[in-house]
């Protein structure tokens, strides 16, 4: 079999499916979720270390980002928002948190397993795991970023280590959410050999393309000139194609999971 054909295979499951139209439905899903995900995530790890810590430790990171179209402005205030919720508000950040996970599974189970009930419930329940796990990924990710940001500022090849550095630690914090996300957000058991290795690659991709998001934040682009001068408008569009291509990314390594793994319920009933 050539290597052309085996390629082929791993993405058999997308085989006429309307993988656009899947990436963005989740793409709608996360658009709603993402930003009570982080305040949720940036909440529970300041109740967990303290909000000067957490302060002190992106702060580098705000100063290092690229300002062409106002990113650190953006992440300055969001960690300042998550750090200024009360229960209440957290708790009310937890409804449309949980739309992701629904929104996963809806995709996921049009793919391999159409007409599954209560799929919607099923994915935000799923998702809980993760919401609660976010303060120990988001502090690992943290730790990590007063290095690389200072690489980064210091230019040169210490900028290109701390690409690398930020690239490996982006890298570990998003392989156990990909790998819970293709073992039980979705529908079906795949085997854990495959599972893992193809999540970790996934989240390699999807680290890659996070940072490539970094790059483009760095470009000199009036995002308000195809939508009449609006600038938020254009920014938020930008933000959701690349949300989109990120869930293209994902639903590739989901279909790859699928093709190369049989499904543990599928072998128990065998």
């Amino acid at each position: 079999m050539s290597t052309v054909m085996r390629i082929a295979r791993l993405f058999q499951p997308l085989r006429g499916k309307d993988v656009a139209l899947h990436a963005a439905a989740i793409t709608f899903y996360s658009g709603i979720a993402v930003v009570p995900v982080a305040l949720l995530a940036i909440w529970l790890t300041g109740l967990a270390v303290g909000g000067d810590r957490v302060r002190d430790l992106v702060g580098r990171t705000i100063t290092a980002l690229p300002d062409a179209i106002g990113a650190p402005r953006a992440l300055g205030a969001l960690i300042d928002a998550g750090l200024a919720l009360t229960p209440t508000l957290a708790l009310a950040s937890l409804l449309p948190a949980t739309l992701y996970g629904e929104g996963l599974r809806r995709a996921f189970a049009s793919l391999s397993r159409p007409g599954e009930k209560m799929v919607g419930w099923r994915g935000r329940l799923l998702w809980l795991p993760v919401l609660a796990a976010a303060p120990a990924l988001l502090l690992a990710l943290f730790l990590a970023l007063p290095t690389t940001s200072g690489l980064w500022l210091r230019g040169g090849w210490w900028a290109a280590l701390g690409v690398v550095l930020s690239f490996l630690a982006t890298w570990l914090v998003l392989t156990p959410v990909v790998i819970w996300v293709f073992r039980y957000v979705a529908p079906g058991r795949p085997v854990w050999p495959a599972t893992v290795l193809i999540g970790s690659f996934t989240a390699a991709n999807l680290a890659g393309f996070l940072h490539g998001f970094v790059l483009f934040c760095s470009l000199p682009l009036d995002l308000g000139l195809p939508f009449g001068g609006f600038t938020e408008i254009g920014g938020v569009v930008a933000v959701g194609l690349w949300l989109y291509l990120f869930h293209v990314v994902l639903l590739a390594g989901f279909a790859a999971t699928h093709a190369v793994s049989p499904n543990e319920d599928v072998v128990a009933q065998g």
